[in-house]
Order: C-alpha cells, then structure tokens, then sequence
C-alpha cells in the first residue's frame, strides 16, 4: 500500500568541476570513514553509470541507487533515495561529470540539477594541475553561476599538504569557500580505466587495501566530522513510497545474468520486476552449464561480453540452454551487451570474431569509437511484447560495438539535438535492443513482462 514518510538522512553530495577530478575516489574513502564510525552509510550515484555504483557496493556490501532526473521524475528520485536511505546514518552521493553538465547545454539531470532536488550540500573535490589563482577565480565561477550553488565546502585532490596550504588559503580568501583538507595523491591507489569508463571493482587487484589506505589519509588530511556535520544540516524530506513485497516462493523466477561479462543492471530495475511478484536468480553466462531449471522469465543485461567472448562462445551447453528456451517462448528482455550475446557473432577486442547465441540476426562488431552515448526517449513504432505502438521509456546508450542489424521496431530521440534513430527488435517473447531502459519509466512494460513470466510458468508446470 502507498505510504508517505518522513525521511531524515545526513548526506552530502561529492561533485567537482570535471571529470577526472576524483569524485569516486574520494566517495568510497568517505564511505569507508562512516562505515569505520559506525554510521552504516548508503550510496547514491547521480546520472545513468553503472560502474561507479560497483565500487560503492564494493564498499559497503549493499546496493548503490542511481538518482538520475532524465530517467526519473523529481518524485521517483525521492523514493528512491528514500529507499536507500531509510534508517541510515550517512548518504554520499557521486555527482557525474563537471557540477552543471546536464542534457545538451543545459543542467538538466546535471548534479547540481540533483542537489537542488534533493536538498543536498555539495562537496566540491578539485585536483589543481596547472593553476593558481586561477583556480580561484574558476571556484568563484562555479559559486556563483547558479544560486544557490549548493556548494559548502572544497577537498583537494592529489596535491601535498605544503601545496594544500597554499591553495585553501588562496581559495578561502578569494572565494569565501571552505575548504576542508586535502587528500594526496597515491599512485598505488588509483582506480584505472577502459573504452567505457573505470575497470571494474573485482579486476582491480588488492581493491579493499587500496579502499582502506584512502581512507586512512581522508582521516589525516580532511576535517571528516566537519564534513558530517554538513551532512546533517541537510533537511528531512517527505517521500511516498512502499511496503516493500517480498515475491511469494512459488513466483515465477527471471534468471538474471550476473558475471564479470554481465554485470550492468539499475537496482530500481531489479527492484521494479520484484514489484510484480518475479523473483529473480542469478546465473552466469560464463560459468554455469544452462539456465536455472526453474526460469520462466530472462534479463540479460549490459557488460562486457566484448572481453569474454572466446568463454563465452566455448559455453556451448549454456548457448544451446539459451537457444532452446527463447525458441520455446521464454520471456526475455536483453539490452546491449545482452543484445550482443543473442546474435550470430561477436567481434572481440583484437577483432577476432566467435559465434554467440545465434537467437537474433546481425552480428556484433567493434568499431572506432562511442557510436551511442547519451539519454533517449524511445517510442514504439509497432507493438512489441512489451511495448506498445506509441508507448514510450526513458532510456541511455553508452557503447562501442555495433551490430549489423540493431532492430527497427522502436524510435530513439535524442534530448535537446532531437537526432533520431530506429533500434530494437523482437521476436515472441523476446524484446532486445542497445538501450538501458529505466523500468521506472514504463511500468506496463514490467506489467507485460511479469504477465508473460506467469504464462510461461503455468504452460510449463509439470
């Protein structure tokens, strides 16, 4: 049943100027110093990105929550915040990109967009390379380009504590900006990246280790209760949410895919196919012999089958399990790199090319660059098992491989440039595409999914 309650979370938001900053790695430092003081934190990632939520979870054991105000209405982010931070003691939230990129030349769905929404105080984390004063000027630019900013305080990043004296007594003197440590910069504790962003938290070696030193030196050099005591200057908010259900045992059961080749997934996704009583299994691609006995419905989602897919392609029992099921009319939502594994080949990083699932036409092949990158309103051009002609979705393309046949059955349009394209395809009861869609955002899709899963499973009793 609806509800609607009051929620009290300290929380702060860590934004910077660009990219590049060190906004995730001062996030997990952060979260590891409230988990060492007993404050059970939460996470939150502003914006679509999927990996960075890894890392928070890396951390903290629990899911990180994507707030996104492309994908969601100003409601939904509440909620959902609400969701993730109900009971706790500390909400961290990693902006993305620079503090005011939002959709197009806007600051739409931007962190500051998020901050202002959810009433949050944000943390400035900046790495000053090649300025001085300069860098002042460019904070006081930032300070007063929106107001309010919701900027309270400044952490630098990668600098020692002589150069980290020099600046926050410039920038505090210029700019009227707290700024409330420094964190240096460890070379053995750096978060690498790829072609779609950082590696991911298990491909990085001695991860915890690294996690746990980052936030030995945040303690050293950052006020942290200075910064708690921010968090909690920010106000309660009222969010309407709901008793949380939990799916009955004898549900129809949606094998999730969930390995190192599959592993991009919203949680409000997962959370929304639990919400129509499915309960979901996880199972990997890479490693198990079939699909779990009792699916009646399949998620596969984004990743990096691109890296895998000579393990991939020799998993015959597995690629045979899929073949069978989805021919005999098991419901399937797939989304980029699970729209790759369903087709005839897929190229790997060196170009060589390995045959895949064979469900769908095309092939997956890699290209030079990003073909997609960015939000999408996607229409439904004809009916579809889950969406129907005329419905839309919010979604997010962020990929490198193409494919030679990406479907015709949906419309995508770009925000702000309106360019547009056809994508998707289906067949029975499989609906496969490069777009993430955000369930939230059409919930009859989820409606129809779950109806399907139910059919599945009663023409399959024994």
């Amino acid at each position: 049943m609806p509800m609607t309650e009051r929620i009290t979370l300290p929380r702060l938001m860590v934004a910077a100027p660009a990219s590049g900053s060190g906004k995730t790695i001062l996030t997990c430092a952060l979260l590891r110093a409230a988990q060492r003081r007993g404050l059970e934190p939460c996470a939150f990632k502003c914006g679509p990105d999927y990996i960075d939520p890894m890392f928070h979870r890396q951390v903290l054991g629990l899911p990180s929550r994507n707030l996104d105000l492309f994908l969601s209405t100003p409601e939904q982010v509440l909620r959902q915040m609400a969701a993730g931070g109900r009971g706790r003691g500390l909400g961290v939230i990693e902006g993305v990109m620079g503090l005011y990129d939002g959709v197009g030349a806007t600051h739409r769905s931007s962190s500051w967009h998020l901050a202002q929404v959810t009433s949050t105080p944000v943390v400035l984390v900046v790495e000053p390379k090649g300025a001085a004063l300069t860098l002042a000027a460019q904070l006081k630019g930032l300070a007063d380009f929106r107001n309010p900013s919701q900027i309270q305080a400044v952490v630098l990043n990668g600098c020692s504590v002589h150069a980290a004296d020099y600046y926050a007594s410039m920038i505090e003197g210029e700019t009227g900006l707290p700024v409330v440590g420094h964190l240096p910069r460890l070379e053995d504790c750096t978060l690498s990246s790829r072609h779609l962003g950082l590696l991911l938290p298990e491909e990085i070696a001695g991860l915890e280790e690294k996690i746990d030193r980052l936030a030995d030196r945040l303690e050293q050099g950052v006020d942290v209760p200075r910064l708690l005591a921010l968090a909690r200057s920010a106000p309660d908010w009222w969010a309407e949410g709901s008793v949380p259900v939990s799916p009955a045992q004898d549900a129809p059961v949606v094998a999730v895919a969930r390995d190192e080749a599959f592993c991009f997934y919203y949680q409000a996704n997962l959370e929304a196919l639990e919400a129509q009583g499915l309960r979901l299994a996880a199972f990997s691609p890479l490693q198990d012999p079939c699909l779990p006995s009792e699916a009646c419905g399949l998620y596969l989602g984004g990743g990096y089958p691109e890296l895998h897919a000579a393990a991939l392609s020799g998993n015959q029992t597995m690629l045979e399990s899929l073949r069978r099921a989805i021919r005999d009319g098991l419901p399937t939502l797939a989304e980029c790199g699970g729209f790759l594994y369903l087709q005839q080949t897929l190229e790997d990083s060196q170009g060589r090319s390995w045959p895949m699932a064979g469900v769908l036409d095309g092939a997956g092949v890699k290209t030079s660059g990003l073909r997609r990158f960015g939000y999408i309103t996607l229409t439904a051009e004809e009916d579809t098992p889950y969406l129907k002609a005329g419905e839309q979705a919010a979604a997010h393309e962020f990929h490198r491989w193409d494919s030679t046949c990406c479907g015709s059955a949906v419309r995508a349009v770009r925000p702000g440039n309106g360019k547009s394209w056809r994508c998707m395809t289906w067949k029975g009861n499989l609906l496969a595409g490069f777009p993430h869609l955000y369930y939230p955002s059409q919930p009859k899709l989820t409606q129809r999914f779950a109806r399907a899963c139910t059919q599945y499973k009663e023409n399959h009793a024994q």
